[in-house]
């Protein structure tokens, strides 16, 4: 991943104020250590800090046309970029980067060509001949980007807040899937497609077909010049994309590079689920397996850094973010800069376990849509910033275009989670990995219940958050512990009000470094069961009562479930009786 700012139609295009973008610029330089870029003209600035993926040696940024009077300043990868380059023939190319490719189709296209892009991306684009600009993001929202306002009329976009938050009076997420034209004077929707009206789809369920359309966005994110991974945790999703990665990986040019096995990287607490399976995956596949570990206590005194980094106070981001964030720190210093990850399976197949309760096929398909829409608020923005704080980038098969209208144009009875057919979570999935000739995977790890990262990473991992919250909030806002912290927390924080003491404390710890009111309010909030939506929510009547975002919340549907824990407790001696 890289970091880009842009400021577009400031008033002061003094030395200063030059001094003033790069210095913001450098807020993103754990994005992009490889180099940086400035490209200014008259009152508007695109500034790039590069991480170095595909043609290390000439793709430098800000990118250019012919004539340099079309300037690009690109956070992402273009996967159909070679096949884009024979349709743009009559274009002078400057670089091999894959990025290049957008500065030429806006002159070819205009600003009609986002759709052509098959990859994942953020970018800013200024026509110096009229001093126009176009931003853009990608469809599900994979690599982050924000737009602001400064008071000076400015506009202003960056790949993190907190490259635009002391400058800009207002600013938000850019919404995935759309582009801003200063010449239509605003935002609009490029990415139209069927699944997003939410209506029902009838397409039968082909286990072939669905297969196919994975390997094939398994094998276009193989596109890398430096030495890559995969992220193991021993679950279905990254278990599967190992396992695709695995089987192509001698005939895809990358091979020719860095060799043809591959290496896996998992985190965890010791004696955690994720070490067990994914290490039994990696064995089963024949990969060069990184087993790393870390503590609580490791994990609590990163809390702080991985908040700055990842800019939510969202309480299961912030979990799963944590030992994702100290796994990449790690993977960075073997030199590795890419690795592939298995987010997105969940939303568009239903995996969640709070799935099991949904009442009907519609109210399945309408949960998939609206958490695919939600994405880029949660499991995209963890991956991409827990990663790129230290430099490496992530790439995500699972949310291709491609595979996802595929998969959502499947008719939802066969996402079902149905007991008396034998169809867990995930069912049609598994289903088209289930091959007895030429496995793909163990069945009992094809067919392992869903773990959230969070929890797969060792159950003790989020209570001790919790204990730690308990009992340090105090000292971390030198206050006494008491619950009145949190009667009174709707007058502190009105806006999305944290319930718990884990949450309270994220939130402090998010104010003290965003403490602007557009800030908090980029983050979601409502009542969560299980990762669900708060429609979801309305599901079950008991889960109002346990509104806690780990899986084992899903009470009577997961294996560890709290309610087994909050048994055994009441079933412990008591004073030497029982």
């Amino acid at each position: 991943m890289c970091g880009i700012l842009a400021v577009l139609g400031c008033v002061d295009n003094s030395q200063a104020k030059r001094a003033r973008i790069i210095e913001l610029s450098r807020r993103l330089k754990h994005r992009g250590p490889d180099w940086s870029g400035l490209h200014c003209h008259g009152d508007c600035y695109l500034a790039h800090q590069r991480l170095a993926i595909v043609d290390p040696t000439s793709g430098d940024q800000p990118l250019y046309n012919e004539d340099k009077t079309v300037v690009v300043t690109v956070n992402g990868e273009i996967y159909n970029h070679k096949e884009l380059r024979q349709k743009l023939s009559s274009h002078q190319f400057r670089t091999g980067s894959d990025c290049e490719v957008i500065a030429h189709l806006y002159e070819e296209y205009g600003e009609e060509f986002i759709d052509m892009l098959d990859g994942m991306f953020s970018f800013v684009l200024l026509d110096t001949r009229d001093k126009s600009f176009i931003a853009a993001r990608d469809a599900i929202g994979i690599t982050p980007l924000y737009l602001g306002w400064g008071l000076d009329g400015s506009t202003w976009f960056a790949s993190e807040m907190k490259a635009i938050s002391d400058d800009c009076e207002r600013f938000i997420s850019f919404p995935p899937g759309h582009i801003y034209s200063s010449k239509q004077g605003g935002l609009r929707r490029w990415y139209n497609p069927p699944w997003f009206t939410e209506q029902i789809p009838s397409t039968p369920y082909d286990p072939q077909i669905l297969r196919q359309a994975f390997e094939k966005a398994v094998l276009k994110r193989l596109m890398t010049d430096v030495p890559f991974g995969v992220l193991l945790s021993g679950g279905l999703d990254s278990s599967l994309v190992a396992a695709v990665t695995n089987r192509f990986l001698a005939q895809s040019a990358a091979a020719q590079q860095w060799g043809s096995q591959l290496h896996t990287f998992c985190i965890g607490l010791k004696g955690s689920p994720d070490l067990k399976f994914a290490k039994e995956v990696a064995d089963y596949l024949g990969t060069r397996h990184h087993e790393l570990y870390f503590t609580v206590q490791e994990g609590i005194d990163a809390l702080e850094e991985v908040i700055y980094h990842i800019e939510t106070y969202d309480v299961t981001t912030i979990r799963a973010s944590t030992p994702m964030f100290l796994m990449s720190r790690k993977i960075k210093s073997m030199g590795v800069k890419m690795v592939l990850s298995g987010e997105g399976s969940d939303e568009i197949f239903g995996g969640y376990l709070y799935f099991h309760k949904a009442p009907n096929k519609e109210e399945f398909h309408e949960e998939t849509c609206r958490k695919i829409k939600a994405l880029h608020l949660y499991d995209c923005l963890r991956a991409n910033k827990s990663t790129s704080a230290w430099g490496i980038e992530a790439r995500v098969p699972f949310l291709d275009k491609e595979f996802i209208n595929t998969a959502m144009s499947i008719d939802p009875e066969w996402k079902m989670i149905r007991p008396d057919l034998g169809r867990i979570e995930k069912w049609v999935l598994r289903n088209a990995f289930d091959d007895e000739t030429n496995p793909y995977l163990p069945k009992h790890i094809l067919y392992r219940q869903k773990e959230q990262f969070s929890d797969g990473v060792g159950y003790s991992w989020i209570d001790g958050l919790k204990e730690h919250a308990n009992q340090q909030v105090s000292s971390y806002l030198q206050l006494l512990v008491t619950d009145g912290m949190l009667l009174h927390a709707n007058y502190v924080y009105p806006e999305n009000t944290p319930t718990t003491k884990e949450a309270y404390l994220y939130r402090t710890i998010f104010e003290k470094h965003f403490p602007k009111n557009a800030a908090r309010s980029t983050v979601p909030g409502g009542p969560s069961v299980a990762c669900s939506t708060a429609k979801a929510v309305e599901w079950d009547a008991e889960w109002s009562k346990n509104p806690d975002p780990s899986g084992r919340a899903a009470l009577g549907v997961h294996a560890a479930a709290y309610e087994a824990a909050a048994d055994a407790k009441t079933a412990e001696p008591k004073n030497g009786t029982l």
